[in-house]
């Protein structure tokens, strides 16, 4: 594998590693989001489980194997009700938004398009989901987070 294809399969890896982590933390959102914005959840629950379905996809046609998802994932602070929720949300899509401004680094042409158009989606996503904005999503967050997704439990 040239090293070009290895360092994209790396970025696929690590995007697919945060919609992994991703999904699992939304299942944490939904369960205790207030109704009124149990519909929101759901929404980026399914989109992040599609994006992380066609990443795994990628990774496997370019012969790789998919990054399995951790049996569980510690998560950043504790969520106990629907205000945490949210802000456990956000910060979710703060972190994907990471790790899609690296593939968007990393890859070109269509590939570099859709990774551009996740990280968008992230960052509107966390914009609805804190009430408030960054100037550069992706980039900000970084400062403090050594990795996009959350640290996998035993």
């Amino acid at each position: 594998m040239s090293e070009a294809k290895e360092q994209r399969v790396r970025a696929l890896q690590a995007a697919l590693a945060a919609e992994h982590a991703a999904v699992y933390g939304y299942g944490v959102v939904g369960g205790r989001i207030g109704e009124g914005r149990r519909t929101e959840a759901r929404a980026a629950y399914d989109a992040h489980r599609a994006r992380r379905d066609a990443l795994a996809r990628e990774v496997r046609d370019l012969g790789g194997r998919p990054v399995a998802a951790a049996a569980a994932y510690a998560l950043p602070f504790a969520v106990p009700d629907a205000p945490a929720a949210a802000r456990f949300a956000a910060e979710l899509e703060e972190r994907v938004a990471a790790v899609y401004s690296d593939l968007v680094r990393a890859t070109e042409g269509g590939r570099r398009g859709e990774a551009a158009g996740a990280l968008r989606e992230a960052a509107v996503r966390a914009v609805r989901w804190r009430g408030g904005s960054v100037a550069f999503p992706g980039l900000a967050e970084r400062a403090g987070t050594a990795t996009a997704s959350a640290a996998p439990t035993g």
